[in-house]
């Protein structure tokens, strides 16, 4: 094979697109991974892991504020932001490096610069120093998503920030508005808050973190207001403006305008597919009407023979995890086997103060579906490894089918959600049954216990708690 000619071309290296080229790279395959800025792509550089940095610094600073309350004296703690920002970058470069070393290792060839595609195997690849030419047998489009956009006066205004650009603040601000009450806008509030920062959120839906239980939204709602968030849902934003003390966000709320002033504007309303400039036409790969999303089957096949496509580009479930399954799916088949990408047991992790984790089915969505369901819960407050660590706020919720038992849906609001609903995921995934879950021993004391109550709770009734 020639020089510029690979089995496998990757476009875009973020979750999906770097799991794939070193799945390729374990079968012995021939590829080339391009990336036109950063290698990790926006998860890893402006998004999972930069904002969970963040956070860290925030649960910290807040634990350190609430020190008395654990028995332990300290005096005058301050954030000292630019050094948070420093501790997010020197992540962010350590993990960048450990996946060079990984693609290193498993003979991948990396190119920086912008592809487009040619033809349905050609791929031309531009940077500042050269153009050339590539071709490949088979390629994967894993370009990822970027910032959505809304029409709203003054959105475009100097200054106002997106969630990539905040995370290179070089100071606090006093005050935020954060338009948008979704997953990246309640994290951010969650740590700007945490640091002192006076936050806002607008939301245009009624429940913030539309998707999502309702009852664990509700949870979430009652924990921004005890860390003074100020939550403003059902509210349509009409016009942002600049003002003396830096912006002002005009809204709509019940038919009555209303307004708040904030030093800094954060957009936060979303993601949608990113494949611009890559000439889908030029290979005749087919895209979604409404989101423009690159059209996949559950081989993560496009439309056209030997083009992949994985990740948010594909308007899926846009989630880093999912990414990466979808990047190990797509190498698979071009290998020849026969593999298909379920989402049937999709875990989901919000990381807000507190966490808060889902997966399979909600009590809103079983209801919807006319599923005869039942619902098993246990409250954290109830737990002694909760109670230990200072926390009581939190809950675990468990769907399951009537008659049968079988989990089909499951969420978290809690101290370790993100990690507690791993355990979920696997009996959703695997259809066990709260009787199952009931019968596995967990360990004491630990907050998954927290899990083996709210089974017992389907399945006769919690021990340590009663409603």
């Amino acid at each position: 094979m020639g020089e510029n000619k690979y089995q496998i071309a990757i476009i875009g290296s973020g979750p999906g697109g770097y799991v794939a080229a070193l799945r390729a790279g374990y079968y012995g395959k021939k590829t080339v991974l391009i990336e036109k800025e950063m290698l990790g792509g926006t998860c890893l550089n402006w998004g999972c892991i930069p904002t969970k940095a963040f956070v860290r610094s925030a649960e910290l600073f807040s634990d350190i504020k609430n020190a008395k309350s654990f028995g332990l004296e300290v005096e005058n703690a301050e954030v000292n932001f630019p050094a948070v920002v420093k501790r997010k970058d020197q992540i962010v470069k350590r993990l960048v490096g450990g996946i060079d070393y990984l693609l290193k290792q498993n003979n991948v060839v990396k190119l920086e610069g912008r592809a487009s595609f040619i033809d349905s195997k050609k791929l031309k690849i531009e940077n500042e120093d050269k153009t050339e030419e590539i071709e490949a047998e088979n390629i994967i489009i894993a370009t990822g998503s970027k910032a959505a956009e809304l029409p709203i006066p003054g959105a475009d205004l100097d200054g106002i920030l997106d969630s990539r650009e905040v995370l290179d603040l070089k100071e606090l601000p006093e005050s935020m508005v954060i338009i948008g009450g979704g997953i990246i806008g309640m994290e951010f509030a969650f740590i700007f808050s945490s640091f002192g920062v006076e936050v806002t959120v607008v939301e245009y839906l009624e429940q913030l973190v539309s998707g999502v239980d309702s009852e664990i939204a509700k949870e979430l709602l009652r924990s921004a207001k005890r860390r003074k968030i100020n939550v403003k849902t059902s509210s349509e934003v009409k016009e942002i403006k600049n003002s003396s003390d830096g912006y002002e966000v005009i809204y709509l709320n019940k038919d009555k305008e209303k307004s708040v002033k904030a030093e800094k504007i954060l957009m936060a309303v979303g993601r949608k597919p990113y494949h611009q400039g890559l000439n889908l036409e030029n290979a005749g790969v087919e895209i979604t009407e409404r989101r423009k999303a690159v059209k996949v089957n559950k081989k993560m096949q496009t439309n056209v023979d030997g083009i992949y496509a994985v990740g948010d580009v594909t308007d899926k479930v846009l989630l880093a995890h999912v990414a990466s399954h979808q990047g190990v799916i797509a190498v698979e088949n071009i290998m020849g086997k026969d593999k298909k990408m379920s989402y049937h047991a999709v875990p989901g992790a919000i990381f807000s103060s507190p966490e808060i984790g889902t997966v399979g089915l909600s009590e809103d969505e079983a209801k919807e579906q006319g599923i005869d369901y039942k619902v098993g819960s246990f409250p954290f407050a109830a737990n002694g490894k909760v109670l230990a660590m200072g926390e009581r706020n939190g809950k675990v919720k468990i769907i399951a089918e009537k008659g049968s038992n079988k989990i089909i849906g499951a969420a978290v609001i809690g101290l370790a959600a993100s990690d507690l609903i791993a355990e979920l995921t696997l009996a959703v995934n695997l259809g066990l049954t709260a009787d199952q879950l009931a019968e596995t021993i967990h360990a004491h004391p630990t907050t998954a216990e927290t899990i083996h109550e709210a089974a017992l709770d389907l399945t006769s009734s919690a021990i340590h708690f009663s409603s």
